[in-house]
């Protein structure tokens, strides 16, 4: 009975550093929580937020002003870059979306 009390003791001290475990688990997960914007976010919703119309204009010079904006607002970059006769490459999408993900 003894070894009975004394373990129910002891799962009743350890509950508190899992719960403790848990909750650094959980903070953690949080700080590397995915990007707000990537490639495949429509290009409309990036641009409607400073910071990620800055990141991308940043990386991507004239995008938002482009004259066909209009027509790709409402796609991704990733959806863009078979039309775009070559200009987004691999290397541009890259720093793309490097840009985006820095944006908090």
């Amino acid at each position: 009975m003894n070894k009975f009390v004394a373990a129910a003791l002891i799962g009743l001290v350890a509950a508190p550093a899992t719960a403790q475990n848990h909750a650094a688990h959980d903070a953690a997960a949080a700080t590397t929580a995915a990007p707000r914007f990537t490639l495949d976010t429509p290009i409309e919703l990036i641009v409607a937020d400073p910071a990620g119309k800055a990141a991308l204009d940043t990386a991507l010079p004239g995008i938002s002003s482009h004259p066909a904006f209009d027509m790709f607002k409402s796609m991704s970059l990733n959806q863009v870059k078979p039309f775009s006769e070559g200009q987004l490459t691999d290397e541009t999408l890259a720093k793309a979306a490097a840009a985006l993900a820095a944006v908090k």
